[in-house]
Parts: structure tokens; C-alpha cells; sequence
């Protein structure tokens, strides 16, 4: 299929609106694109800062399907850098570990600071200390990236011109309003494994209201007509707005309470639940049908949750989680149908957050159509 033909159902105007035609969302090839001029063009959120306790912890990611990782270095700062050895390309960190004050490549021992500096490449001039003519330690450390880190998110960028970090973050925060993140704690991490559909999807679903009623009936009490969509530049998403009467009457276990379910394109997760807890998710595309998903529970600093408490909301999450699963696994075997090619059809009123959210990829991925004239 042509590019130009790929987004032409999509392109049309018109409402309701069609969504991406399912090729993207099955498509290796289309996945590439994505990872060439999507994920390596703006800031990809990558992991939390609190996972990165001390100097030298390390954690190996990826971004546009390249090696990275991460580090807390000497200044207490988190930082970022390309996962290879500058000498034979080797991956340095193959799990999250804590590398001391040196990272030293397993293959020939070369060795770099927690700047990235190299210390020493043994017997590379023949003598355990000799150097080639010509080579020299300070042109050849590791290779930086891009990282921000807001609050307890870090952020990676692989443009060699990366936007403004807080132009990235403008948005969210203006719908954050007096609601300060840098007053919530981490209470709890849910790792929920590798989910057998493509991130788009995780993404979607996560940014419209319309499903809740009736895949979430057992547990949320969050009716569909107080909700409301979010389309705030690059952050999408949706809220609900709950009464007193409405809170105190909500089913024990259930979620039921005013939230504002908010999201950074291309991948940052937020949810806040009024009065005093967060949480962040973190999806990452692994192969165009298959996605990691992570989720940290926040509390505020002065509220006071048990240990049983917490495990209640953990159970709770997953269970929402589990639920969101089992509609995105299907959505993505229904992408393999021939009438996902039109993409769908989306509600004006409850999916516009989704629409923006796919405008924004095809936005993305243009050149790459293009310039590939095929997938």
C-alpha cells in the first residue's frame, strides 16, 4: 500500500472522523517509521528517577528501537547515554544493576566514569597502558542523550535539537493547576508484563472516557456524563468531575472519586485522584504488537495509607489494568481485519482526544511515508 493511499481514509474530512487504518497498529514496517520519526524527534518518556537510588545504579532501555541506558552519576544526577562500548560496540548494561564508579565493558575492559569519560582501554596500543598514535582517551567516551527528569519521570530526547523541555511540559501543567506532583511520593510499582498489543492502542485507550461505563462497571463509579475530554496541545486526555454525595456513595474497593486522566504525546501516562494520590504509567513499545507496561502508585507526602491500604490500591489498579488488557488485545486482533483499513469510525464528542492523539503520529510519520513510498 502506497503511503499516500495509507492515510487517505484518515485524511478525509468529515465527522465522525475515521482513525488510523489498521496497518498501523500491526505493521513492523510502519512500527520503523515510528521509531525513525516519531520516537527520535521528541522527548520519549523512559523510567523513574526513584528506581536510580543511589550513584552509580544503572537501568538499560530503549528508545527507537536503539540501546540506551541510564544512570544516576557522582552529582546525583540522572543521565543518559547510547548502551555501547566506543570500542567494538558491545551493549554495556544488560540489567539494572549498580556499577560501582566505573563502567567496565565485560568484552575488553574498557572503562568509563559516571560522566562517561573514558578511563582506559588496556592493551589496545599492545602494552597494558600503551595507546595507538593518534588515539586518545578524552575523544572517545560514551555517547550522551538528552535527558530531563521532572519530578520523578525522566525524559529522554534523540534529536540532535531537542524542543524545550519546558515547553514539553507546559500543557499538562496548566491542567494540573495547583495540583503540585512534587508533593507526591512513590508507594507502589505494578510491573504488568508485556501486553500483546501495539502502544497506540494502550495510549488510546487510556486518553477516552467512552469506555469506562461499561468495561470498568465492576470497578469505578464514575458515570460517563460527568466526564469530559482534555485536547490541550500535545496533552490529551479526559476528567471527571464528582459531587460529594457522589464520592461518599461510591462502592467500597471501586474507584470513584473526581480524576483527570492526563497524557504527554508520545507515551507519559498521569492519572491524579482527588485528594491525595497519583499515578504514572509507562508504556513501552517492544514490537508493533506487543507493548511493556509499568504503573507507580503515589501517595501524597502527607497523607497517611497503611500497608494494607496500599495493597488495596495496587490490587485495584491491576484489576482496571487487566480489564483495559483484555479490550486493547482485541482491538489489536481486530486491526488484521480488512475493514480496520478504513480505521474505524470515532465519536466527535468522546474521542477527539483520540483523534488529536492520532493526528499528532501522522504528523509524525509523514516524512517517513514519503520518503519509503511504501510499507
Amino acid at each position: 500500500m502506497s503511503g499516500r493511499s495509507l492515510l487517505d481514509e484518515f485524511d478525509t474530512d468529515g465527522l465522525p472522523a475515521h482513525g488510523l487504518p489498521g496497518e498501523a497498529y500491526v505493521s513492523s514496517a510502519f512500527m520503523q517509521i515510528e521509531q525513525q520519526f516519531l520516537f527520535n524527534n521528541c522527548w520519549v518518556f523512559v523510567g523513574y528517577a526513584h528506581q536510580l537510588a543511589r550513584s552509580g545504579d544503572v537501568r538499560p532501555i530503549q528508545v527507537a528501537g536503539l540501546p540506551l541506558f541510564l544512570l544516576r552519576d557522582q552529582q546525583n544526577e540522572v543521565v543518559a547515554f547510547h548502551n555501547v562500548c566506543r570500542h567494538r560496540n558491545l551493549k554495556l548494561i544488560d540489567e539494572a544493576d549498580n556499577c560501582g564508579k566505573l563502567i567496565r565493558c565485560p568484552y575488553h575492559s574498557w572503562s568509563y566514569d559516571l560522566c562517561g569519560a573514558l578511563k582506559n582501554a588496556p592493551y589496545f596500543g599492545g602494552t597494558k597502558q600503551g595507546l595507538p598514535e593518534g588515539f586518545r582517551l578524552e575523544d572517545n567516551g560514551l555517547m550522551p542523550v538528552n535527558c530531563e527528569v521532572w519530578h520523578d519521570w525522566i525524559f529522554v530526547s534523540l534529536s540532535s535539537q531537542p524542543g524545550s523541555f519546558e515547553d514539553f511540559l507546559a500543557p499538562i501543567k496548566r491542567q494540573l493547576g495547583a495540583n503540585d506532583v512534587s508533593d507526591y511520593v512513590p508507594r507502589a510499582t505494578l510491573d504488568l508484563g508485556e501486553v500483546p498489543c501495539n502502544w497506540k492502542l494502550l495510549m488510546e485507550n487510556f486518553i477516552e472516557p467512552y469506555h469506562v461505563q461499561f468495561v470498568h462497571r465492576t470497578t469505578t463509579e464514575q458515570p460517563l456524563k460527568d466526564h469530559y475530554t482534555v485536547v490541550d496541545e500535545h496533552c490529551l486526555g479526559s476528567a471527571v468531575e464528582l459531587s460529594a454525595e457522589q464520592v461518599a456513595n461510591a462502592r467500597a474497593g471501586t474507584l470513584g472519586v473526581t480524576s483527570h486522566y492526563l497524557t504527554l504525546f508520545p507515551n507519559f501516562v498521569m492519572g491524579t485522584y482527588q485528594p491525595d494520590q497519583l499515578g504514572v504509567h509507562l508504556n513501552e513499545p517492544i514490537a508493533a504488537d506487543v507493548t511493556r507496561q509499568h504503573r507507580v502508585i503515589y501517595t501524597h507526602r502527607d497523607a497517611h495509607y497503611s500497608d494494607e491500604q496500599i495493597q488495596g490500591l495496587s490490587d485495584l489498579w491491576h484489576s482496571v489494568h487487566l480489564e483495559d488488557h483484555a479490550m486493547c488485545i482485541r482491538l489489536q486482533e481486530g486491526r488484521h481485519s480488512p475493514l480496520a483499513a478504513q480505521g474505524g469510525l470515532l465519536s466527535p464528542h468522546w474521542e477527539n482526544s483520540v483523534r488529536k492523539f492520532q493526528e499528532l503520529v501522522a504528523d509524525a510519520i509523514r516524512p517517513g511515508l514519503t520518503r519509503r513510498g511504501s510499507i
